[in-house]
């Protein structure tokens, strides 16, 4: 089984050689993937917006650039984003971004894409909310275009390109993985139509497993694809909200963790994600307090899954 880890955007706190350590020691103890989430700001609880899942004060670093300096201390690794937010950001330019990464990181990047749920974040960012499911399934396909083309020209109802080149194409090319995030029927079609492989969240609920993934499976029949080359990944726990102390205590108690694991593996999962800041959260309050703990859920879990 893969083990992947949610990047602690938290650990920028200890300054930059510190986040370069963290990601290193990842590597180091054998985990296979890093990820790492995506907002680009958080909106505060104000009359009139729906309430924010989050603290506007949580710290995030911008994904693509913190995955860029991770490549740069990582030597085998595999990269991604859990998720992009990518009807907020042009296409092109998250086309270009990710093939460098691909072409500097030596063929390890992965795009985990979703639609969001901050409709402040899109005001912010001056894009629209309704329409976002939309523009994502017309952001992949220009994306993988200009991944996989030598001339890309592309007529869609959002976004449009006309005899127009990206160079150069990356290790991976048009074959660079995008998964799809989110436990919607939407996100299920948009994962069979195009996804390479499926980013769950947390999963906890095998029946809800079997349906999503049959669902998708039907989707990329539907599209004339492989449902057999699809991969799964799901979350073991994110990190908690305000108010959930059980949550907080959940990756202090190393049973709970290898446990879930387990189902996952029975569930049909490849990938199992452990969240650092959730890490953190429970109580590893630094770089290398967090990387003990990861040291030590990483031997827990080969022994239990493999």
């Amino acid at each position: 089984m893969k083990l992947a880890v949610e990047f602690p955007a938290v650990s920028h706190r200890e300054g930059p050689k510190m986040v370069a350590r963290m990601a290193r020691g990842i590597e180091e103890i054998g985990y296979d993937h890093i990820e790492i989430f995506d907002h680009v700001v958080m909106g505060y609880n104000v009359e009139g917006r729906e309430k924010s899942l989050y603290s506007p004060k949580m710290p995030i670093l911008e994904a693509i650039t913190t995955l860029s300096f991770a490549a740069a201390v990582t030597e085998r690794v595999t990269l991604g984003t859990e998720v992009l937010v990518l009807p907020q950001r042009q296409p092109a330019l998250v086309a270009k971004q990710y093939s460098t990464l691909d072409e500097l990181s030596g063929g390890r990047a992965r795009l985990g894409v979703g639609v969001g749920w901050q409709e402040s974040e899109f005001e912010a960012l001056d894009e629209t909310f309704e329409d976002r499911g939309k523009r994502t399934d017309e952001a992949i396909e220009l994306i993988r275009a200009y991944w996989r083309d030598e001339r890309v020209d592309f007529e869609g109802e959002h976004y449009k390109a006309e005899a127009m080149a990206m160079e150069p194409k990356s290790p991976q090319g048009g074959d660079l993985p995008i998964w799809v995030g989110g436990n919607t029927p939407p996100a299920f079609r948009r994962c069979g139509k195009y996804g390479d492989g499926w980013l769950a969240s947390r999963v906890t609920d095998a029946d809800f497993a079997k349906r999503s993934m049959d669902a998708i499976r039907e989707a990329a029949v539907a599209a004339g694809r492989d449902p057999d080359a699809i991969g799964w990944q799901s979350m073991i726990a994110p990190p908690p909200r305000p108010g959930d102390e059980a949550g907080k205590r959940f990756y202090a108690e190393p049973d709970q963790v290898a446990a879930r694991a387990v189902d996952l593996k029975e569930m049909g999962f490849e990938y199992v994600a452990l969240n650092a800041t959730a890490i953190f959260q429970s109580g590893s309050r630094g770089v290398e307090p967090m990387l003990d703990t990861l040291q030590m859920l990483h031997d827990r879990l080969r022994a239990e899954v493999g």
